[in-house]
């Protein structure tokens, strides 16, 4: 299996993300924008194209579904950010792209405000599904469902328990202030030169970590009309900046991670026993890298930790990945059918290995129904699982409210100013204020 990170290696910093930004702003939209072509209702006979950042499941799991319904797949796997490219220009041009297709976290708010893909509580019924899948309300913008979570990805804090145990941390840390001694403990005793891992690279895994860090703190990024919630030193995301680069300056981070991204500072720092901690990794990263001899020199040393917050833990942030159906659909009611199979519980419990190996679904994540996590859990084919449980049970979106249409904008504002201030080339305020800018002319239209 591979890491949400490599599906979806250098998000931000690459063209296709500036390109589905530049065609949002260029076409403006409104929640009646993107009409439907009137696709056809059969379900039967026909077949859909299904496009997605991954590689097929069995081909013998297609092949059920086919014998179950009569609809074909023709599953076309596209790089994350070619996807969200093709996703924008069919929807703008109003042609045909696919009938179900990629919904990320990151872009609910912008395709539910643009109305390019149909609201999927009226395709399945996403009432019966919200118990099982708390990610869902990642998902939801103004009532409306625009795509369904077929994995569960969160942030999760990582520590290497070997190394903090051979600096004479024997109990796991439940604050940040006591996350902070026991990164300096683990540094001070020689075990490992620069214990904490923060990719500090410009590009979307340094927001991401940011967002975490200030969840940790206690608070939010956004309010529910957009504007920023960190404005102020005592803020929760002011302090942690201010803990993050000083981090940085203060010899925790490595210098050269200043142009690191998140996935090169889980592969070659933190599977190779270079950093002890990663305060925000992504969940899964245990069974899917850090436990395999091939990729790792830390197999069975990391664990799962309960973030640390201000008085005690914090909850962890979701970005899950969705799929959805596109307003211009020719089968949207098949796509539909498609996608209450390939998100159901029965289907992930085959992907995720419980019912034998010839089902598992290569590149697929931890499964977004919580019944089945505690499956896998119960099983023990989850690595660290009663770990990961109840931090998928309370996870929360980056946004409460739901990811602003604006997204990509404001990202590369947090990713790019954070980046300058642990260059040194602009103090932390300046970064927050620069951030806040930002925001604040995005929420106004201006």
């Amino acid at each position: 299996m591979i890491t949400r990170t490599s599906r979806r290696a250098l998000l931000a910093g690459a063209a296709g993300a500036a390109a589905f930004a530049l065609t949002l702003s260029a076409c403006g939209g409104s929640s009646s924008g993107g009409s439907a072509s009137g696709g056809s209702s059969q379900t039967s006979g026909v077949t859909i194209t299904v496009a997605l950042a991954s590689d097929p499941p069995p081909k013998a799991a297609l092949d059920e579904f086919t014998k179950e319904t009569g609809i074909k797949v023709n599953w076309v796997n596209i790089d994350w950010d070619s996807l969200q490219t093709k996703i924008s220009a069919a929807a703008t041009a109003k042609t045909y792209f696919a009938d179900a297709t990629d919904v990320d976290w990151s872009r609910v708010g912008q395709l539910g405000k643009l109305g390019w893909f149909y609201p999927m509580e009226t395709m399945v019924d996403t009432k019966t599904m919200a118990s099982d899948m708390p990610q869902l309300t990642s998902f939801t913008k103004d009532g409306h469902v625009v795509g369904i979570p077929y994995d569960a990805s969160f942030m999760v804090t990582t520590v290497n328990e070997k190394m903090f145990q051979k600096a004479g941390v024997t109990e796991m840390p439940k604050t940040i202030d006591d996350y902070t001694a026991a990164l300096n403990k683990v540094k001070s005793a020689g075990v490992v030169k620069y214990p904490l891992n923060i990719p500090f690279a410009a590009a979307e895994g340094l927001s991401t970590y940011w967002y975490e860090t200030t969840g940790a703190f206690g608070g939010t990024v956004l309010d529910g009309a957009g504007k920023p919630q960190f404005t102020t030193p005592d803020s929760a995301g002011y302090k942690a900046a201010t803990w993050m680069v000083d981090a940085i300056k203060n010899g925790l981070v490595p210098p050269g991670n200043i142009n690191v991204t998140d996935s090169q500072g889980s592969q070659t720092l933190m599977a190779k026993g270079q950093v002890a901690s990663i305060f925000s990794d992504y969940s899964g990263g245990i069974g899917t890298l850090y436990n395999i001899k091939s990729a790792s020199s830390v197999v069975d040393q990391v664990k799962y930790i309960p973030t640390p917050g201000v008085t005690g833990t914090a909850a962890n942030l979701g970005n899950p990945d969705g799929i959805g159906i596109p307003k211009q659909a020719k089968y949207p009611q098949a796509a539909a059918k498609f996608i209450e199979w390939f998100t159901s519980a029965k289907k992930q419990e085959d992907f995720a290995g419980l019912n034998g190996q010839d089902k598992i679904f290569q590149g697929y994540a931890l499964p977004s129904h919580l019944s089945v996590l505690q499956k896998m859990s119960e099983s023990g084919t989850l690595p660290e699982g009663k770990s990961l449980v109840p931090m998928l049970q309370g996870s929360k979106p980056v946004f409460p409210e739901g990811a602003p249409a604006w997204y990509p904008q404001f990202s590369n504002a947090v990713y790019t100013n954070l980046h300058a201030a642990a260059t040194g080339s602009m103090t932390v305020d300046a970064a927050i204020k620069t951030i806040a800018d930002t925001a604040n002319r995005l929420a106004s239209g201006s």
